[in-house]
């Protein structure tokens, strides 16, 4: 990770920890409703989408990935680098549909699971169950919860406990590391 990377995890970090996170729409106030959205995410989907399943695992050469990603996606999701902050065009993303991994298609999270933290990087309070495994990060000396595409393995940020009711988790996500599925898309 360059410096100027470093600086910016620092800053956001900072951000997160100074700015309550406020969302752009009403969030669900139970475990229950969090549960339920969870489930209800391939409705989400426009009619005719496929989209992989996690056992589905996908394994390329370096070689194979520069061919299918473009230079920062490749940073991001295969070196496990962070975008600037404020540079993704999905952090204003409001239509209904699924956020998915950039570099697999596998589905990550829902709009329904989104809020906006004030970060600069879009950010969930929960994900599709399944989407992700984690490992502890220690970048940044002290330790935090990276997490990784769990079928292609790529790098999609971090997970902090400073998130909204109920999970208060935060999801923060690298754009360049999602593409997003509208549900309203013609197949």
């Amino acid at each position: 990770m360059t410096r100027r990377g470093v600086l910016q995890g620092i800053l956001a970090a900072g951000l997160a920890a100074a700015l309550p996170a406020r969302a752009q729409k009403a969030l669900p106030a139970d475990m229950k409703a969090v549960e339920a959205l969870q489930q209800g995410w391939r409705d989400l989907l426009a009619p005719g989408v496929a989209v992989p399943a996690p056992t589905e695992a996908l394994n390329l050469s370096n070689d194979e990935w520069r061919k299918r990603l473009d230079k920062m996606q490749f940073y991001v999701l295969r070196d496990e680098g962070t975008e600037a902050a404020g540079t993704s065009p999905l952090n204003g993303e409001t239509r209904i549909g699924i956020f998915a991994c950039a570099g697999c298609g596998l589905p990550l999270f829902t709009s329904a699971m989104k809020y906006e933290s004030h970060t600069g990087w879009p950010s969930f309070f929960t994900t599709i169950p399944g989407a992700f495994a984690t490992k502890t990060d220690y970048k940044l000396i002290l330790p935090r919860t990276e997490y990784h595409c769990v079928r292609c393995g790529g790098h999609h940020g971090h997970v902090f406990d400073d998130g909204p009711r109920p999970t208060g988790k935060r999801w923060c996500n690298n754009g360049v590391a999602l593409r997003f599925l509208p549900k309203d898309a013609k197949a």
